[in-house]
C-alpha cells in the first residue's frame, strides 16, 4: 500500500473523556463532505484521555473507515489541557485546531479553514461559533460583533478588542512553527485555555479572522466544568497567575495589555462565583475573598477599563473585598431579573459573560 507522506495542512487535535454519545457527530462533521485536495490536508488526532467509557472502542472502530484519523492512547487520565498536548505532539499539520469532542463543526467550516489558510498564512485564525443548548436553542456569542470586518491580517495593536474575544482554544487556528517558537502548550487544571490563548494574541504579528460561523458550542452538558459543581474552579487563579507571569515577562512595559487583561479577569471570577451551577454555595465567600486578593495583587497602578452598571459596581465591591454588600447586590439583581413564573433565568457562562461585560451598554450577556 503507498502512503501519503505530504504534510497535512491543518491537524485536528481532539481530546477525547466521556463523551460517548457525541463523539461520532464531532468527528463526523470534521472529516465529512471534504473534496480529494482539502482531504489530503487534513488529519485528525484523537487523544484517548483514559475515558472509562465505550469511547477508545469507537475510536478504533472509526479509524477502519476514516484512516484521516489516528488515536493517542493515554494510560491515565490526565484532563483536557496535557491531552490536547499530548495531540500536538502526535500531529504533523502546519496548522493546529483543537476541537473538543462534545462539540461540532457546520457544515463547510473546514474547507473554509483550509482557504483563508491557504490565502493569508497567519500565526493566528480566530474563527466565530454559535452556542447550542439541549433544547435545540441557538445564541449568537457576546463577542462576536468583534470579529467584524477584518479584512486580510491584522496584528493585536491595529484591532485591540479582539483580545476580549472568548479566550478559548477551540476558536482559534494556530500556526504550529508560531506555536513552537512561542513556547506554548496546556498547563494541568481546569480553565486551562486562560494562559494559553491570550499570548496568541498578543505574540502573532498576523491574525486573520473567518467571520463566519465554524463551531458549535454545545452548553449544559452534564460532566462540562461550566455546569459542575466543584472547588476545582479555584484553579482560576492559578491560571491567571501563569497569564500574568507571562505577561509580565515577556511584555513587562505594556500597562495597556495589563489593564485590559486585569479587567477581564475580575469580570471573569465575579462571573465563576457568581455562578449557581459552578459554584457551591459553602464555597462562594472562600472564592470571594481569594478574588478579591487577586485585585489586589494584579490591579494596575494607571487604572484599568472597568465596566459601567451592575458588572461595574461588582469590581467596586470586588476592589473592597466586600462581601456582604456583593451578597445584597446578587440576590436582589438576581429577584429583579426573575421571571414571572418564579424561576431563575438561565445562568451566564463565564466566556460569554465576560465578553458582553466589556462591550457597551447596548450589548448584554446572551446567557
Amino acid at each position: 500500500m503507498v502512503t501519503n507522506s505530504r504534510q497535512p495542512l491543518l491537524s485536528v487535535i481532539v481530546p477525547v473523556y466521556r463523551v460517548e454519545d457525541y463523539l461520532y457527530q464531532c468527528l463526523d462533521s470534521i472529516l465529512g463532505g471534504l473534496n480529494d485536495a482539502d482531504a489530503a490536508d487534513v488529519e485528525v488526532v484523537a487523544v484517548d484521555d483514559a475515558s472509562p467509557d465505550r469511547c477508545g472502542q469507537l475510536l478504533r472502530a472509526y479509524t477502519t473507515r476514516r484512516p484521516a484519523t489516528r488515536i493517542v492512547t493515554l494510560p491515565d487520565n490526565v484532563g483536557l489541557g496535557l491531552a490536547r498536548n499530548a495531540g500536538l505532539k502526535a500531529s504533523t499539520g502546519r496548522y493546529v485546531w483543537f476541537v473538543d469532542s462534545d462539540d461540532w463543526l457546520p457544515p463547510g467550516s473546514v474547507p473554509a479553514v483550509l482557504e483563508r489558510l491557504r490565502a493569508d498564512r497567519p500565526d493566528v485564525l480566530l474563527l466565530d461559533h454559535i452556542r447550542v443548548h439541549h433544547d435545540g436553542r441557538e445564541e449568537t456569542d457576546a463577542s462576536s460583533p468583534l470579529l467584524r470586518g477584518v479584512d486580510g491580517c491584522v496584528r493585536l495593536t491595529e484591532r485591540p478588542e479582539l483580545l476580549r474575544v472568548q479566550h478559548t482554544a477551540w476558536n482559534k487556528v494556530i500556526r504550529r512553527n508560531f506555536l513552537n517558537n512561542l513556547g506554548q502548550l496546556f498547563f494541568p487544571g481546569w480553565y486551562e485555555d486562560i494562559p494559553f490563548s491570550h499570548p496568541l494574541l498578543i505574540a502573532a504579528e498576523r491574525i486573520a479572522v473567518l467571520d463566519r460561523i465554524c463551531y458549535r458550542y454545545r452548553q449544559g452538558r452534564p460532566g462540562a466544568i461550566t455546569s459542575t459543581r466543584s472547588d476545582q474552579h479555584f484553579d482560576a487563579f492559578t491560571q491567571y497567575d501563569r497569564l500574568f507571569d507571562w505577561l509580565f515577562t515577556a511584555c513587562p512595559q505594556e500597562t495597556t495589555l495589563h489593564a485590559d487583561l486585569f479587567g477581564l479577569m475580575v469580570s471573569h471570577l465575579l462571573v465563576v462565583v457568581g455562578n449557581n451551577y459552578r459554584m457551591p454555595a459553602k464555597l462562594r465567600r472562600p472564592f470571594f475573598r481569594r478574588a478579591a486578593a487577586q485585585y489586589q495583587r494584579y490591579q494596575p497602578t494607571g487604572g484599568y477599563p472597568r465596566p459601567g452598571g451592575v458588572a461595574g459596581l461588582k469590581h467596586r465591591l470586588l476592589a473592597t473585598n466586600s462581601y456582604l454588600l456583593y451578597t445584597a447586590l446578587r440576590t436582589a439583581h438576581r429577584f429583579a431579573r426573575r421571571p414571572p413564573s418564579g424561576r431563575d433565568t438561565a445562568p451566564s457562562t463565564d466566556l460569554t459573560a465576560v465578553s458582553a461585560e466589556q462591550q457597551p451598554d447596548t450589548l448584554t450577556a446572551s446567557r
